[in-house]
Formats: structure tokens, sequence, C-alpha cells
């Protein structure tokens, strides 16, 4: 399961994948894109709420 942060407003955040090596066939946006975190939203939110109970 991927690891999750729950923001102030309430919306659960994870991190991106593919950003830990072979870095150099990245380009620098898509380098720059996967230091952000995403919110998680869908089926997959519902899910992890009932989860975690939030």
């Amino acid at each position: 399961m991927r690891r999750i942060k729950i923001s102030k407003t309430g919306k659960l955040l994870r991190r991106r994948g593919f950003g830990r090596h072979l870095k150099a066939s990245k380009s620098k946006s898509r380098k720059r894109s996967l230091k952000q975190t995403v919110r998680i939203s869908g089926p997959l939110e519902k899910k992890l709420r009932q989860v975690l109970g939030v």
C-alpha cells in the first residue's frame, strides 16, 4: 500500500513513483513533476478513507 499523508483540509496525498533511479533518461520537467505530491481521488480515495477511518 502507498504511504499516505492527510492534509489539513482532509485531502489524501501521496508521492509519485518512478523517481528513485535511472534519472538520466528522464526529462527535467518529468523529474520536477516526480518531486510533487499528488492528490488521491476517485474510488481509491473512498476505499482508503474506509480503511483509515477518516
